[in-house]
């Protein structure tokens, strides 16, 4: 007597078969062993690093900042006191131009001025950010004290009078900036990094209205609703929330602070990786790993979303275009590297606080004649 197999319909099947891909891939991430996925962050590592110098110092600084932080390894710390020094004469340009009235005025036109313009983000951007005043400057100082605060050097000789800049930013309106709903749309990161400088150097706490702030404009149930730009935004919004927790990777982060976001994250993984960039979705398990729940199964997700994407010729993850020019693509492969060769342990700072450069100074003898020359030269600082 035959049996009676049911034949199932079409649209079963294909289920069937995209639900036994899925299972697959997850089962092929999981068995490729961790030194293998190590293996591959050490060639993208290696790459850069054969080559860092010739990147510019802005990317220099991102790249070593982070590996020093997953490594703890001193080569990296040379990088970070050049991007000091050179931090030092910003902000004591800043500290004495905040004396000069008009200053923060000047400056914020010069950044905004001086804002990129060739994509339609970038486009944005500086539309909406000359529309705010003196803020363009004060985001800028604010990114500034926080790189000199997690370098330990605030209170050094390169950096005294930092309480001007302090109280300077005390009186500024960021609440009403970094909440509005336009500013979230196109700068969702960037104010989650703003609302932890604010915190860490003890300036406000906005970090709750700004959770409620995101949760209220992006609920989960309208992210189809969403432009892929939008629906990006947000993400690295979300992940910024998590990492600027950690210090910038200096420390793991209280798994249940952030538990809403690594709980939408896992719920949503496909059209995470199928939506946004490699380096939104990397920020993504980096998160997990953050938080201590690395063996989630969307950090093997996504894991083998970067695999699939990474050149084994050009040693790195190409862009979406398939571009491989290093600078433009440090974010993106410093963050694959840290997620395929995540530490047991992270370290801070680098403490420069300590070194040479940035030891007492002598104090020099100033003169009336001194002081005139100086409001000359701040003067002319404010239209740079």
């Amino acid at each position: 007597m035959q049996r009676y197999v049911p034949i199932l319909s079409s649209g079963k099947a294909r289920h069937c078969l995209a639900w036994g891909i899925f299972v697959w891939l997850l089962a092929a991430c999981a068995a490729l062993p961790s030194t293998e996925l190590r293996d591959i962050g050490g060639e993208i590592q290696a790459r850069y690093e054969e080559r860092l110098s010739t990147l510019s110092p802005g990317k220099q600084r991102h790249y070593a900042q982070r590996l020093y932080r997953i490594t703890g390894n001193d080569k990296y710390v040379p990088a970070n006191v050049d991007y000091a020094a050179r931090l030092a004469l910003e902000l004591q340009r800043d500290m004495a131009g905040l004396a000069v009235e008009g200053y923060p005025m000047a400056r914020s036109r010069a950044i905004v001025e001086a804002y990129p313009s060739r994509t339609e983000k970038q486009r944005r951007r500086k539309v909406l950010l000359a529309r705010w005043g003196e803020i363009p400057f004060a985001r800028q100082l604010l990114f500034r004290l926080a790189q000199a605060n997690d370098y330990r050097l605030l209170g050094t000789s390169p950096f005294a009078g930092h309480e001007r800049a302090l109280d300077y930013l005390a009186g500024v309106d960021f609440r009403r900036f970094l909440l509005d709903p336009d500013v979230l749309d196109v700068y969702a990161a960037q104010v989650a990094n703003a609302v932890y400088y604010l915190h860490d150097l003890g300036i406000t706490d906005l970090r709750d209205a700004f959770a409620t702030a995101m949760r209220t404009r992006y609920p989960a149930q309208q992210d189809d609703a969403l432009s892929n730009a939008v629906f990006r935004n947000k993400i690295y919004g979300l992940t910024h929330l998590v990492i600027a927790a950690s210090g910038y990777y200096q420390h793991s982060v209280n798994a249940e602070e952030v538990e809403w976001v690594l709980d939408y994250f896992s719920a949503n993984i496909d059209p995470i990786i199928a939506r946004t960039k490699a380096d939104i979705f990397t920020e993504v398990g980096i998160s997990f790993e953050l938080a201590g729940r690395g063996d989630d199964p969307a950090v093997a997700r996504i894991k083998q979303a970067l695999l699939e994407r990474y050149d084994p010729q050009a040693r790195m993850i190409p862009a979406e275009d398939g571009g491989t020019e290093l600078e433009f693509g440090e974010h993106r492969n410093v963050l694959a590297i840290m997620l395929f060769r995540w530490p047991d342990r992270l370290h801070s700072g680098p403490d420069l606080s300590g070194h040479a450069l940035f030891r007492p100074w002598p104090t020099p003898q100033v003169t009336g004649h001194d002081k005139d020359q100086h409001r000359q030269k701040v003067a002319a600082l404010g239209s740079d």
